[in-house]
Parts: C-alpha cells; sequence; structure tokens
C-alpha cells in the first residue's frame, strides 16, 4: 500500500510541486477543494482521513498564498466554509487533469468490471478502518494498539 501511495506522488513531485510551489497537503487540499467548495475543514479531514491539525496547517499555508479563502455559513454562523479564491481557481484548473491522468493511467490495465470490484474493494478496507465499537472508539486503533499500553494518546 505504501509503495502505491508513492508511486501515485511521483507526477505530483516531478511536475508540480516546485512548478507551483505546493505541498503535498495543500495539493490535496486544493483538489478536494475544487470538487467540494464551501465544505468546513473538519468536512475534508473526515473525506481524506487526514489529521485535523494537518489540514489545518494546509488550509494555513492556502490561505497565506492567496489560494483560498474562509468564509462563514450564511446559514449556520458557527460554521467557516472553504472556497477557492481566482488563484486557488486558476492552480485547480491547471493541476485537475494532471490528477485526472494520474487516476486514468493507475486502472488503464484493468476492465470495467475490475474498476467496479476495486472500488469495491477500497470501499470494504475503508469502511473496516472507520468501523467503531459501541462507544464510538475506533476498533482500527483498538486493534493496533501496542501490547500493555491501556491509555490512549492525545
Amino acid at each position: 500500500m505504501l509503495r502505491l501511495a508513492n508511486k501515485l506522488m511521483a507526477p505530483f513531485s516531478t511536475y508540480l510541486e516546485h512548478r507551483y510551489k505546493i505541498s503535498l497537503n495543500e495539493f490535496r487540499l486544493l483538489m478536494l477543494i475544487g470538487r467540494h467548495p464551501n465544505s468546513a475543514s473538519h468536512e475534508l479531514a473526515e473525506m481524506t482521513g487526514v489529521n485535523p491539525m494537518s489540514v489545518s496547517r494546509a488550509v494555513a499555508a492556502l490561505q497565506k498564498h492567496g489560494r483560498i479563502a474562509v468564509e462563514r455559513d450564511p446559514g449556520n454562523k458557527r460554521r467557516k466554509t472553504l472556497i477557492l479564491t481566482d488563484e486557488g481557481q486558476r492552480l485547480y484548473g491547471l493541476m485537475r487533469p494532471q490528477t485526472d491522468k494520474v487516476a486514468t493511467y493507475l486502472v488503464s490495465a484493468l476492465a470495467g468490471q475490475e474498476v467496479d470490484m476495486l472500488n469495491q474493494y477500497l470501499d470494504t478496507l475503508v469502511d473496516t478502518l472507520e468501523a467503531t465499537d459501541d462507544s464510538g472508539n475506533s476498533r482500527f486503533l483498538e486493534f493496533t494498539r501496542p501490547d500493555g499500553d491501556d491509555e490512549p494518546t492525545a
């Protein structure tokens, strides 16, 4: 899995990272905001499974570089949504075709039903990782807890 993830990021590292001066987490967040406009940070963290602190850092960096804006949700004053600025839209438009090429190439050797099966397997794996017990604790984190470690870390 790690090897697959690293291989998938090669085009980003080779073609996008230095050209657009954007980190991997910023890139991921920018692409996600482009596909899911007006999402809140915590929603994006849930969608990606990325640590909320990493999302927060990426939001701060994207804001600092004028790529996103944070706005209050008119329907819920406590909720802040993330939107692409003109610069963010420009970058999204430039980088989206590259991400689509990566996805297309990844499954290019698979038949249609194999792609469907892959998606089912991936959904099952994600569901397994996101499963919780009756108390709301992550079954995955409980299962992988080191022996003798009775206290969860903060």
